[in-house]
C-alpha cells in the first residue's frame, strides 16, 4: 500500500526524491551513471543478479553501465574486422588491467616470457611482485624468436609482449609469437598502448588478450586514467572475477571521458603518426644525436614488419608516435637534453595533444638497473618524445636548439 507523499516527513520526502525521467528518444552522447548502487524491486531479483543469474546492475564496483559502454566501444574497434567482437572489461588504470590479466592467469610455479624491453612498471610487477608468489619471468628480446622459443618451458603460461615497445619501438611478429605461445599451451597477452587500434589489431594477428593503459591514446587530453582489456569471452570472465575481488575498477566519469576519447582517435593520432615520422627523421640527421628509435624509419629493425602489421591512410602507414632519441654523451647528456627543451612539456604519460618527454632511465624505466637497461637495449642517454598536436616545424626547432646546446660529440 503506497503511503501518501504528504504523510511523509520532511527529510524522507528529500531523501526519496522523483526518479530522472527515462527518455524514450536515444541520448547521443553517452549517460553517466554516476551512482555506487543500484535498487531492486525483490530479494530474489537482488540476488539473481549478485549471482550473475540473469543480467544487471547491482554494484558499480562490480559493473556499471557507463563503463561498460566504454568497454565495449573498445571491444568494437579491437574486433573491427573479426568474425565477432571480443569481450572487454574496464579498469581503474593501465597498471590494474595488466595486474587483473597476470593475477587471472598466473599460480604459484607459473613461468612467463617477457619483452626485456617492456614498461617499467609490468617489469616491476614481474620480477619484483609477482616474484614474491612463486611466478617466474624470463625478460627477452620478443623480437628474437629464437631467444622467445629458448625461454619457453612446460610452465609457460604466458607469453608478453608490446606492439611497440616502450621505448625502445621494437615490434615482435604477432603472428608467429602467437604461434610459439600456443604450441605450448599458453597464452600470447599483448600490451598494445603504443598502437591503438586505429594503428594495429593484435587480435586479428593470434593474440588472446590486448590490454590499453587508455590513460594514453584512447583518452587522448592528459584528463583521465583508465585501463581497459578485451579477447576471447571466456577468458575477459576469468579476469572480471579478479577485477571485481581486487576491486581495481574503472569510474563512470572516468569512463565517459575514455569513450568520449575513443570519438575523435583516428584523426589524433593519423596527426600524431604523420608528425612524428617527420620528426624522427630530421633529428635522426643531427650530429649530436647517437640514435632514434621509430619504427617509420628505414634503419629501424623491424620496419617492413611494421609496415605489414599498421594501418596504412591517405598519409602512408601510421608507426605510431612515440620516438626515442638518444644523444651522444650518456645519461648526463639525456637529461641536459630534457632540461633545455621549452616546447615539448616534461612530464608523465604519453599519447596526449601535448608533446611529453622524460629521460627514460631516470622516470618510466627506473625500475630496471643498468644490467637490466643493457638487456632491454636502452642507452642510458635516451629520451622519449611522445609526440602531440603541435606543429612539425615547431616540435623540429624545439628539438634542434636543445640539441645544439649540448655541443657535438
Amino acid at each position: 500500500m503506497e503511503i501518501a507523499r504528504r504523510q511523509l516527513g520532511e527529510n524522507t520526502r528529500a531523501v526519496h526524491l522523483p526518479p530522472p525521467p527515462d527518455p524514450a528518444q536515444r541520448p547521443v552522447g553517452t549517460p553517466v551513471h554516476r551512482t555506487a548502487s543500484f535498487a531492486f524491486g525483490s530479494a530474489a531479483e537482488y540476488a539473481a543478479v549478485l549471482n550473475d543469474q540473469v543480467p544487471g546492475y547491482s554494484y558499480s564496483r562490480i559493473d556499471n553501465p557507463t563503463v561498460d559502454a566504454f568497454a565495449r566501444a573498445v571491444a568494437a574497434l579491437e574486433g573491427a574486422n573479426l568474425s565477432r567482437w571480443p569481450a572487454a572489461q574496464g579498469f581503474a588504470s593501465g597498471m590494474a588491467a595488466i595486474s587483473g590479466v597476470l593475477m587471472a592467469f598466473l599460480r604459484t610455479g607459473a613461468h612467463v616470457v617477457c619483452s626485456a624491453a617492456v614498461y617499467g612498471g609490468t617489469y616491476s610487477l614481474l620480477h619484483t611482485l609477482l616474484s614474491r608468489f612463486g611466478v617466474e619471468t624470463s625478460f627477452v628480446d620478443i623480437a628474437d624468436l629464437e631467444a622467445v622459443r629458448a625461454a619457453m618451458r612446460p610452465a609457460t603460461r604466458i607469453v608478453y609482449a608490446e606492439t611497440i615497445a616502450n621505448p625502445t619501438t621494437a615490434v615482435p611478429d604477432l603472428r608467429k609469437l602467437a604461434d610459439l605461445a600456443h604450441n605450448t599451451g599458453a597464452l600470447l597477452v599483448v600490451d598494445s598502448t603504443l598502437a591503438p587500434p586505429v594503428i594495429c589489431r593484435p587480435l586479428e594477428h593470434g593474440a588472446d588478450l590486448v590490454i590499453h593503459s587508455a590513460t594514453k591514446y584512447i583518452g587522448g587530453h592528459s584528463d583521465v586514467t583508465g585501463g581497459v582489456v578485451t579477447g576471447q569471452i571466456e577468458l575477459i570472465s576469468q579476469i572480471r572475477s579478479v577485477r571485481v575481488d581486487t576491486g581495481g575498477s574503472l569510474s563512470p566519469d572516468d569512463a565517459f571521458l575514455l569513450r568520449r576519447g575513443l570519438e575523435t582517435l583516428p584523426v589524433r593520432v593519423r596527426r600524431q603518426s604523420a608528425t612524428a615520422s617527420v620528426f624522427a627523421a630530421t633529428l635522426a640527421r643531427h650530429p649530436a644525436v647517437l640514435r632514434v628509435d621509430y619504427p617509420g624509419l628505414g634503419t629501424h629493425p623491424q620496419h617492413e614488419l611494421a609496415r605489414r602489421l599498421f594501418d596504412a591512410g591517405p598519409e602512408g602507414v601510421r608507426f605510431g608516435a612515440i620516438v626515442t632519441v638518444t644523444p651522444f654523451g650518456g645519461r648526463e647528456a639525456g637529461m641536459a637534453f630534457v632540461d633545455k627543451l621549452r616546447l615539448a612539456s616534461v612530464a608523465t604519460s604519453l599519447g596526449g595533444t601535448r608533446t611529453l618527454v622524460s629521460h627514460v632511465p631516470s622516470t618510466t624505466h627506473r625500475q630496471l638497473d643498468d644490467r637490466a637497461l643493457a638487456a632491454a637495449g636502452i642507452d642510458p642517454g635516451a629520451v622519449r618524445f611522445s609526440i602531440g598536436l603541435e606543429d612539425s616545424e615547431d616540435l623540429i626547432s624545439d628539438a634542434y636548439v636543445a640539441l645544439e646546446s649540448l655541443g657535438r660529440p
